[in-house]
C-alpha cells in the first residue's frame, strides 16, 4: 500500500509546477519588459526580461500571491511596468479627459451650428416683401 501511495506523490508535486509554471507564463504576459517597452517579458529577449522571469518564478515559489508579486513589481519599477494599470485618480483622469473634452467640443458644436442655422433666416423687409408679391402674381 505504501508504495502506491509513493508513486502518486511526484505526480502531485508535478502537477503543482504544472499549475505554478502557467501561472507564471500568465504573469508573464501582463508584465513589460522595461527595456523593450512594448513588449511582455513572455516576449522579450533582453536580460532585464529573463531576470524578472525568474524573480517571478522564485516568487511563485515562495508562495507569493500574484497581487503581492504584481506590487512588488509596481513598486520596483513602477506604473509602466504592468499593461494592465491600476486604477487611481490620476489614471482615472488620464483616460476619461479626452472623452470630456471631446463630448464638450461636440456639444460646443451642436449649439454653434443651431445658432447659426437660426441666425441665417432673415426677415424680409416691406419693400422685399412688395417685390416678391410682385414676382410670384407675375408667374401665376
Amino acid at each position: 500500500m505504501l508504495w502506491l501511495l509513493l508513486l502518486f506523490i511526484p505526480l502531485h508535486a508535478f502537477a503543482a509546477t504544472e499549475k505554478d509554471e502557467a501561472r507564471a507564463r500568465l504573469l508573464f504576459t501582463e508584465v513589460r519588459c522595461v527595456q523593450c517597452q512594448s513588449e511582455s517579458i513572455a516576449d522579450s529577449d533582453a536580460q532585464i526580461a529573463g531576470d524578472m522571469r525568474r524573480e517571478i518564478r522564485a516568487d511563485i515559489a515562495a508562495g507569493r500571491t500574484d497581487a503581492e508579486i504584481r506590487k512588488e513589481l509596481f513598486d520596483h519599477y513602477g506604473d509602466y511596468v504592468l499593461f494592465r494599470p491600476r486604477l487611481t485618480l490620476s489614471n482615472l483622469i488620464l483616460w476619461t479627459l479626452p472623452l470630456l473634452i471631446v463630448g464638450v467640443g461636440g456639444v460646443f458644436m451642436f449649439t454653434r451650428r443651431k445658432n447659426l442655422v437660426e441666425s441665417t433666416q432673415y426677415a424680409l423687409s416691406d419693400d422685399e416683401e412688395n417685390k416678391l408679391r410682385i414676382i410670384m402674381k407675375k408667374r401665376d
